[in-house]
Order: structure tokens, then sequence, then C-alpha cells
């Protein structure tokens, strides 16, 4: 006989059995057991249809629960302490189960007796995550003996997201997870002032100094800067907004920001120039045909009718967007999809790999990609980079009003015209002069050195004005001797699949005597760096410090809006740090 929930069942079963005795009909008292306390806590679900049988398995107490699995390198969730019986957590970052899954797979108990017959259960569908932000440790350049190997090799990046994200989480009062920190994303959220290339697509400036963080090396900074076009050069360009309207959307730091985005990133447009309108949720809609700019009004309006509701269906979202702009693809014009997203896809063929093979094969045909993050909690920066890099676009981060300003207003140039494509450096240090080199980021941009001139390996994309700028932290054994040339490679921006490529040697009279005397933007640069280092913890930045950092910041920043507000933030991360390198991260 199983035990009854309380006395109270049991007396209503009593008088159960009286009456169906006193009927001349007999049954057997029985009631369901919960196997846990928050099973006994929920209400029972039932439904008609066949009857299915409990597992053999037992399970007494929690104690007989599998511990949970250890959290993948790159995760930046805490594994969890212990505590009552509770559904397992969702996987980490780089699980192969998606997350909603997880919560339809949670274990069953049963009892240690026979079992009585219970109806299946009705299906639910899961809520949207809270709290999984995804981002992807891609470690740290090691230091490498020029003697052994003088060849540093890269794809340009252009992107900035990572340093938006790491101020909204200095801003909210944490320091970033350091998976967040991709330095060269922090380097190149900032303009430098670079010289216009004087002929081609791009040139590159030089300098270097005495580190002002480590006795005995010298920091050298390699800018690249593309040609600025005029608006009347700019070609016309076809975009199709791709909007995440599912339910984790809701908040006015998502939906509301990417209505007030899109208003700016079409009020940047010029006649000749059409937009289309998509989303994605539980299912995907075509809110907009290609429409002219003339009719920016009737843009504006289906732009105003976006909500936000249901979960999220980006693989079949991302192909209305690419059929859409199949209808207006102009060979020689701009043709591209922009989503905007907190990344999160969990609902139909949303893998990585069946996502970005689709978009690598579109990218072929001439229709690009960009990606443009918005909102936390749960936000999927890993996603959203990888989309951006596969698409030949780029990738931002929107976190308030001004920064939606700054990326569809005041850089719009940048993102809609792209003068080369596959862009490539390489780096070559002479090992009389350098007798060891360290390249500050781009990680995940890193190149085979024979790859660099195998014109079928992608690389990176330069826009309209874009600057790029690179770090190395080097040990010269001269400094009256050039240390290194600059060798880069880039395709012609909307034809041809052979590159062409271009030597730049670096003049040692670029080399400073002392830190102080270098340019300002370099010293500013080396502030940029050293931040990025210290906070994504770098084993070479041990004895670093963020008030080093802001010291050097406070003497090298500009009046500039963007350099005051580093400057702001780097104190406020050394105040969160209290001085502590170790101090703990936003989750």
């Amino acid at each position: 006989m199983l035990r009854t929930r309380s006395l109270a069942a049991l007396a209503t079963l009593v008088s159960l059995a009286s009456t169906l005795a006193a009927c001349g009909a007999s049954a057997p008292e029985a009631s369901y057991a919960p196997s846990t306390a928050a099973e006994a806590a929920a209400p029972m679900e039932a439904s008609p249809g066949a009857m299915q049988p409990q597992y053999d398995a037992v399970t007494d107490s929690a104690a007989a629960a599998p511990p949970p699995a250890q959290y993948a390198q790159g995760s930046t969730q805490a594994a969890p302490a212990a505590m009552p019986p509770a559904p397992p957590p969702p996987p980490s970052a780089g699980a192969a189960m998606p997350k909603k899954e997880a919560a339809r797979t949670a274990p069953v108990t049963a009892t240690s007796k026979p079992a009585p017959i219970m109806p299946t259960p009705i299906a639910v569908a899961p809520p949207e995550p809270k709290g999984t932000e995804d981002y992807r440790d891609y470690g740290v350049n090691a230091a490498v003996e020029t003697a052994k190997d003088r060849l540093s090799t890269f794809a340009i990046d252009v992107d900035t997201a990572s340093y938006s994200i790491s101020r909204r989480k200095i801003m909210e009062g944490s320091l970033p997870p350091f998976q967040a920190v991709r330095a060269e994303e922090y380097l190149n959220y900032f303009d430098y002032a670079y010289e216009a290339p004087k002929s081609g697509p791009f040139g590159v400036q030089f300098a270097a100094a005495p580190s002002p963080f480590t006795k005995g090396h010298h920091i050298v900074r390699v800018g690249v800067q593309g040609k600025r076009l005029a608006e009347s050069e700019r070609k016309p360009v076809h975009l199709v907004y791709l909007v995440d309207t599912s339910g984790s959307m809701q908040s006015e730091d998502k939906m509301g920001l990417v209505k007030k985005s899109l208003k700016m990133l079409t009020g940047s447009l010029k006649q000749g120039d059409t937009v289309a309108l998509c989303t994605y949720a539980g299912s995907v809609r075509e809110v907009l045909p290609p429409t002219g700019i003339d009719k920016k009004s009737r843009i504006e309006a289906a732009i105003d009718d976006l909500t936000a509701s249901g979960s999220t269906a980006m693989a079949s979202g991302i192909e209305l967007a690419y059929k859409l702009a199949e209808r207006t693809l102009v060979k020689g014009h701009v043709n591209r999809v922009i989503v905007l997203s907190d990344g999160d896809a969990n609902v139909g063929p949303s893998s990585h790999g069946e996502i970005l093979s689709m978009i690598g094969g579109y990218k072929n045909k001439g229709i690009t990609l960009s990606t443009v993050g918005f909102g936390t909690g749960n936000y999927k920066d890993t996603m959203m980079e990888r989309l951006a890099d596969q698409g030949d676009g780029n990738y931002a981060y929107i976190d308030s009003e001004v920064q939606a300003r700054r990326v569809f207003q005041e850089q719009i140039g940048g993102m809609l015209e792209v003068i080369a494509r596959d862009v490539k450096i390489q780096v070559e240090f002479d090992p009389k002069v350098v007798k060891q080199y360290r390249l500050i980021g781009y990680e995940n941009r890193d190149i085979a050195d024979r790859d660099f001139r195998n014109d079928k390996v992608d690389a990176g994309e330069i826009g309209n004005g874009h600057s790029v700028t690179a770090v190395y932290d080097v040990v010269l054994t001269s400094t009256t001797a050039s240390p290194l040339v600059v060798r880069m490679r880039h395709k012609q921006p909307l034809a041809g699949d052979k590159a062409t490529e271009a030597a730049f040697p670096m003049d040692p009279s670029s080399i400073a005597a002392s830190f102080d005397a270098a340019p300002r933007n370099f010293r500013f640069a080396t502030a940029v760096a050293g931040f990025a280092e210290v906070l994504r913890q770098s084993p070479h930045a041990r004895e670093w410090s963020l008030g080093d950092v802001a010291r050097i910041a406070d003497a090298a920043a500009t009046s500039a809006a963007d350099q005051q507000e580093f400057v702001s933030l780097v104190h406020r991360a050394h105040k969160i740090a209290g001085g502590n390198p170790a101090a703990p991260v936003a989750r």
C-alpha cells in the first residue's frame, strides 16, 4: 500500500472506500507519492490518452542523483553549490544540447515499489533562458622568440562589440567576464586620427616606445587607415533588417533600442537605397517587402509596429532575410542583411554549423551580413560574433542611445561600404633587431603563416573610413634599425578573387626615446591595450595594474567624448576591483 500525502488525503480515501463498499463495489486504496519536495509542491498534470508505466530505477534521495557535469571552458557560469533537490542546470556554453532541450529531458524518478500507471504529462514550451550569457575564451597569444618564428599573420578585425559589452558591465557595477574581453575590439573602438592614405585603399603608420608596464620591453603600434569615400561616391545599398522578436527581447534596452537604432539607420540612407524588414520568434514573418527609401514613412511605421513574444527560430529568420535580399540583389551595389538580436537561437535548425554554412553560401553570392547585439541576461556574444565573421560584416553592440547614434549615424559609412575584402596582415620581424614579440589580441583572427598568400583563405574586411590598430609587446636589441615590415593583402570590394599585396617597412625614427616622448595617440592606445590585458587576466599582465592604466589614460586622452568616457571607465573599474586584479567578475 503506497503512502498517502497527508492525513486529510487519507481520511478522504477512507470515506471514498466506505461509499464504494456501500454501493456494492470495492477498490484498493492508492495515492501518488512524490519523489522529491519540489514535486510534492507542484500541481499534477494529466491528459487523456495512453497510460505509460514509470521507470524501474530507484532514487530515494537527492544524494542518489548524479552530480552536475563540469562547465565547459569559456562558460561564465559558476558550478552550483550544494542545495535542495532541483532540476539540473542548463548545459554550459559550447555544449551539444541546447539549453531549452535540456529542460525537456530532466531525469524522472520513481518509487521503489511498483508504481501506479500515470498519464503522460502535457508538453509545455520551456521559457526563454535567463542568466545564461555566453562568451568564448580564445586564450592569450604567447610570446614568440623571433629567431624561431619571425612572422606574425592575422586577419583584419574592425568589430567593437567587446568594448561596448564591457562598458555596460562596468557601468552596472561589476567587471566584465574575462572571456568577453577581446583586446583588438577595445583598440579598434577608438579613432586615433591616423593620416588618410595617399594612394590605394589604406595606409600604414607606426609608433613605438619603451613599455610603461614591463621594464626592458617596448610597445609597437601598427595603425591601418582605410580611405574615406565622399557621400557622392557611395554605391546604392539594399538592406534587410532581420529583427529578433522573441520573448527575451521585450525590454526597453532590447526592443526599445532596436527601434531607435533602425530609425537612425533608415535616416542615414539616401535615394536609390532600399529596405526590407522581417522578424523571427516562434515563426518568421515578412513585415515589409523591399521598399525604396523615398517611402521612409512606410519603413518607419513597420519599425514602430515591432513587438516581442515567443521563442527564437534564428536559422529560419536568416533564411527568410536572404530570400528578401535576393529580390534586390544588384551586382556592383551593396547587398547586406543586418541581424538585430540578443543572439539566442533555441528553436529549429539553430546549431552554429547549420547557420554559418547558410551564411557562407549567400556570402559567395554577394550578400553580406552584419550583426548588432542588445541586452543582458541571456546574451550570446559567441553566436553574434561568429555570424558577422562568416558573413563578411561588422559586429557591434548597442548599450545606449548614444552608442546607437555612433554606430548608425556617425560611423554608418563603414558598415554600408566595404573598400577592401579578405584583408590579411603579415608582420615580419627582423631577428637582429627584435628578440621577442607578442601580439596583443586577435587570437581568434590568427592565420597560418603559409596561408598569407592563399587567396582561398577568408579574412577580414575594411569599410569606408575604418581604422585598424594592432599593438605588439616586444623586446628590442636595437633602436637604430628597422624592427619590422608589414605586408598586407586584399581583394577588391565587389569583384575578383585575386588579391594584391603591398609592403610597409617601419622607419626606426618612429621609435621614441621614452614613453612620455611618444605621440599622444600612441600613449592612449597603450592605455587601451593595457586595460584589456588586465581585464582579460592575461598571464603577461600579472604585474600590470588598473592604477597604472588610469595614470596613462589621464595623461594621454584628448577631449573627445569617447576618450574621456574611457578614462572614467578605467577609474570606475579600478574602484570596483579595489586594487585586487582578481576581483569578482560579472556573470
